[in-house]
C-alpha cells in the first residue's frame, strides 16, 4: 500500500499544480502525484497564453468565471509580490470605434460593476488620448486593475511548492490508460503503472479523453482553436502603452485581435481564432490525424460550423492574409502598417463543445465517484488559478473524504 498515492493529478499546467499545492496545504502528509507528459511544466496552454491577469469585466455575473476572476486577480498579484515574480499593472482599454458597439460596451460596463472590478470607468476621447495616445475611439472602458505576468513562472513556483511540501511531480510521463479498481484507480503510462485512491483530471487539451478513459460519459468534446500572434517591431512599440482590446462579439468566447504588452519585453498583436488540425497544433502545418478526425467526426463541431461559418471564413482569411490582420488592427491604431508586424507565436484554446453545438462559456468541473474532472477552463483560468485550485481541492476533500 505504500506505493498507492492518495491523489493523482493528470496535467502539469497551472491548474493541475495549483490544485496539488492547495491539497497539500489543506492536508499535510497527503501522498500527491502530478503526472505530466511534457519535459517541463506549463508546456501547453499555460505557456502559450498572452500573460494577462484579467480583472473580471467580461463574465456573466453569477458564473464560475465571474466568481473566481476578481478574487483570482487579487490573490495572484499577492502571490507574485510574495514570491518576487515580476508583474505589471499596465491597465486595459476596451475601445469602441462605432456607435453600434456602444450598447455592448455598456453591457460590459454593467457586468464589470456587478462583478466588483476595481476602478472600472467609461471614458471619452480626451481621456483615451491620455491613456493610449495612438488609439482612435469614440468611447472606451478603462480597467486600471488589469495586469500582465509570466504564468509559466507562476506555475514553476507552484511546482516548487508542491515538491517542498512532499508531493511528487513526474515529467515525461504520458497516460495511456486508466483502470478503475474497487478502492483505487490504476493509471497506465509509458513509464509504467501508477496507482492512486483518487484522481483529478487537469489534462487541458486532452481532458475529455482522460474522462472517457475512466468510463465517464460526457456530452462534450474538446475542439482546439489556434490563436496566432504577430509581434510589433521594436521601433514601433511606443504605439502601445498597455493592453488595447476591441469590444468583443457576445456570441463567441473569443475577445478578438488586440494589442498586448507583456512582461517579456515586447508587444504582441492578436490572436485570431482558427480551427487547429491538432490539439497541440501551434503551427499552421501541425496535423494530427487522430485529433482532426475526432473533430470532423463530432456532431457538435458541424453544428458550430453551420452556425458560425461566416466567422470561420473570416478567421481563416485573417490567418492567411497579413493585410487583413493589419486592417483589423488599424481599427484600433490607424498608424499600424503591415511592415510593423513580424511573425510571433501562437496558442491553442481547448474549447469544450457540446453535441448540440453549444460553445461552453463557463468553467466546467464535474465530479464522479473517484475523480474530479476539469473539462473546460479557458481564460481567465490562469488568472483564477489560485481560486480554482482551492475550489478543486475543496471538491476533492469532500468527494474523496480526505482527512476523515
Amino acid at each position: 500500500m505504500s506505493d498507492v498515492y492518495d491523489v493523482a493529478i493528470i496535467g502539469g499546467g497551472i491548474l493541475g499544480l495549483s490544485s496539488a499545492r492547495h491539497l497539500l496545504q489543506q492536508h499535510p502528509g497527503l501522498r500527491v502525484l502530478v503526472i505530466e507528459k511534457d519535459s517541463e511544466v506549463a508546456g501547453q496552454q499555460t505557456g502559450h497564453n498572452s500573460g494577462v491577469i484579467h480583472s473580471g469585466i467580461y463574465y456573466r455575473p453569477g458564473s464560475l468565471k465571474a466568481q473566481f476572476c476578481v478574487d483570482g486577480r487579487n490573490s495572484i498579484v499577492d502571490f507574485c509580490e510574495q514570491h518576487e515574480i515580476a508583474f505589471e499593472r499596465c491597465g486595459k482599454l476596451i475601445m469602441a470605434s462605432h456607435e453600434e458597439e456602444l450598447p455592448r460596451m455598456e453591457t460590459l460596463f454593467e457586468r464589470g460593476k456587478a462583478n466588483g472590478v476595481e476602478g472600472l470607468e467609461m471614458v471619452g476621447p480626451e481621456r483615451i488620448a491620455e491613456i493610449e495616445p495612438h488609439v482612435s475611439a469614440i468611447k472606451a472602458l478603462w480597467s486600471p486593475a488589469t495586469a500582465i505576468v509570466d504564468f509559466s513562472a507562476i506555475t514553476r513556483e507552484y511546482a516548487k511548492q508542491l515538491t517542498e511540501a512532499g508531493g511528487t511531480l513526474q515529467l515525461n510521463t504520458r497516460v495511456t490508460g486508466i483502470t478503475p479498481r474497487a478502492d483505487s484507480v490504476v493509471i497506465q503510462t509509458d513509464q509504467g503503472e501508477r496507482e492512486a485512491r483518487h484522481l483529478i483530471n487537469c489534462a487541458g487539451l486532452h481532458s475529455d479523453r482522460i474522462a472517457r478513459l475512466m468510463g465517464v460519459e460526457i456530452d462534450l468534446q474538446i475542439v482546439p482553436f489556434r490563436g496566432e500572434y504577430y509581434t510589433l517591431r521594436k521601433e514601433r512599440e511606443h504605439l502601445v502603452k498597455g493592453l488595447i482590446y476591441p469590444v468583443p462579439d457576445p456570441d463567441l468566447p473569443f475577445l478578438g485581435v488586440h494589442f498586448t504588452r507583456n512582461v517579456k519585453g515586447y508587444v504582441e498583436a492578436g490572436p485570431n481564432a482558427v480551427l487547429a488540425t491538432a490539439r497541440e497544433g501551434y503551427r499552421k502545418r501541425d496535423l494530427n490525424i487522430r485529433d482532426f478526425s475526432e473533430t470532423l467526426g463530432f456532431p457538435g463541431f458541424w453544428r458550430v460550423a453551420k452556425r458560425e461559418w461566416k466567422t470561420g471564413i473570416n478567421e481563416v482569411n485573417r490567418s492567411l492574409r497579413k493585410s487583413v490582420f493589419t486592417h483589423d488592427l488599424q481599427k484600433m491604431i490607424p498608424e499600424i502598417v503591415a511592415g510593423d508586424l513580424t511573425t510571433g507565436g501562437a496558442g491553442v484554446r481547448a474549447q469544450a463543445v457540446r453535441r448540440d453545438g453549444t460553445l461552453l462559456d463557463d468553467f466546467a468541473i464535474e465530479r464522479t465517484e473517484r475523480a474530479v474532472h476539469v473539462l473546460n477552463a479557458p481564460s481567465p483560468g490562469a488568472t483564477s488559478s489560485l481560486e480554482i485550485g482551492k475550489y478543486i481541492a475543496g471538491l476533492a476533500a469532500e468527494s474523496f473524504s480526505l482527512g476523515v
